[in-house]
């Protein structure tokens, strides 16, 4: 039978396209990772990767295996939490993807709590584009995802939290009267400063431009949030903001306005989702409750 580790050299080629990559994510030597998945091959007596010095692709047989061995190696370190007793319990290390427009605004506060609450539990915190970290979650490589919705998947669980206005925010000099309520002819041809269009926050401002007559800066693309603050603090367009982002310490609205725009009712739905079948999904269920309290408890403040 193919060993885990076999799989999993495998699988990690399948991700990088490459033995060399391969071989320094799976921390072994190229010689060692090359020999096992031959092993492989001739265990299952096919072809599982078509080798080249550009890299290495896989068979349509190895697509269909690599799919299952996904599958497998998830299984595999589910067990292993199983057997460290933490399905029930808010114990180990817990692998948490976030993004970039919410962790760092929502989770300081959120995991010292936890951290009283279950001081035996560890979260690894990874941040990245949420498409790419729902793929990830599928795959096994995190092992809860906490970002905005839409979130779908036939094996997923997905736990709407909560809604987190959005805000239109410019300069305090700009020449939009921050005043009063400000119109939709008002903000015709403003521009609108967004982040890479993968992010689902780039989309709803996108949506907004659109609504509102506004233009999108192609050029200005922000890398944070606080990039945004920066160039939009001075003079270089309006943006999307969290309210979460503008109440918190680690963001703020310092150098900005808020704009009351006629008609504005623009959020975004927060979710928690994990891999239906985890165990550990009874521990996955509190901490979206705490989530949930904590969160709801920031934004009436």
């Amino acid at each position: 039978m193919p060993t885990l580790r076999q799989l999993e050299y495998l699988v990690t080629i399948a991700d990088t396209g490459s033995f060399a990559l391969a071989a320094r994510v799976a921390r072994v030597s190229q010689p060692t990772l090359s020999q096992q998945v031959r092993a492989l091959e001739e265990r299952l007596g096919t072809r599982l990767l078509e080798r080249s010095a550009a890299g290495a692709v896989l068979t349509p047989v190895g697509r269909s295996i690599v799919a299952m061995a996904r599958r497998m190696l998830s299984d595999a370190r589910d067990i292993v939490a199983l057997a460290a007793g933490a399905s029930d319990s808010l114990t180990g290390t817990l692998r948490l993807g976030t993004t970039p427009t919410l962790g760092p605004y929502l989770l300081s506060p959120i995991i010292a709590e936890l951290h009283r609450m279950a001081p035996h539990l560890r979260l690894h915190v990874r941040e990245g584009i949420p498409d790419e970290q729902l793929l990830e979650l599928t795959r096994g490589d995190i092992d809860v995802l906490l970002g905005p919705l839409p979130m779908a998947g036939d094996d997923l669980t997905v736990e709407p939290l909560f809604r987190e206005p959005l805000h239109l925010v410019a300069a305090l000099d700009h020449a939009i009267d921050a005043d009063g309520e400000t119109t939709r002819e008002r903000l015709s041809g403003s521009p609108l400063l967004t982040l890479d269009p993968r992010h689902h926050l780039a989309r709803q401002a996108a949506e907004v431009a659109d609504r509102y007559g506004m233009t999108i800066a192609p050029d200005y693309y922000g890398t944070s949030l606080e990039s945004l603050h920066q160039m939009v603090a001075t003079g270089l367009g309006l943006t999307l903001l969290p309210s979460l982002y503008l109440r918190s310490e680690v963001g703020g609205a310092a150098g900005l306005t808020v704009l009351r725009v006629e008609g504005w009712r623009t959020y975004r739905s927060i979710a928690i989702a994990w891999r239906r079948h985890s165990p550990m999904s009874p521990a996955f269920k509190l901490i979206a409750d705490h989530v949930q309290t904590c969160a709801r408890r920031l934004l009436a403040t």
